[in-house]
């Protein structure tokens, strides 16, 4: 699959976006993320923690569960990933590419097994041009998804 540079640069400054309005009181690391959909559209996504750690939301699974709540969880085609430390002015800041956790790995690949489709995954800072792209099968090499349990 080839993306062009202004799609993958517009993706990019969509998750930036999206990770201002991440809900991060306790690690003060906003993470954006932000959809490709098979139809040039965007869905975009940020995290949200909450006080018991284990029912915060990464920003990619908000993202992959809005596109599903759409209908569109078969149509996404790339993702792009961003993260920094939240200042206190509210700015996100760095610029260290950062990658999906490996549950976000996991649900990406539900994505990817839905809409038979590797998914391109570009990691970002906050800030800055450094961007390393991905396929998910690299990310998550022999994945276990629906197609294991005879679906799709």
């Amino acid at each position: 699959m080839n993306i062009d540079d202004f799609t993958r640069d517009r993706l990019i400054t969509a998750a930036r976006q999206a990770a201002k309005n991440a809900h991060a009181p306790y690690s003060h690391f906003g993470v954006g993320a932000a959809l490709l959909l098979s139809d040039g559209s965007t869905i975009t996504g940020c995290n949200f923690e909450n006080v018991s750690y284990g029912l915060s939301l990464c920003a990619e699974t908000v993202a992959l569960a809005t596109a599903n709540a759409a209908g569109r969880l078969a149509n996404v085609l790339a993702v792009a990933v961003i993260g920094g430390v939240i200042g206190a002015d509210g700015q996100v800041t760095g610029t260290k590419p950062v990658g999906p956790c490996g549950r976000c790995r996991q649900v990406i690949n539900e994505a990817a097994q839905i809409g038979k489709r590797d998914i391109i995954i570009w990691c970002a800072g906050a800030e800055g041009d450094l961007v390393e792209r991905h396929l998910l099968s690299e990310l998550l090499p022999h994945a276990f998804g629906p197609a294991d349990l005879g679906i799709g």
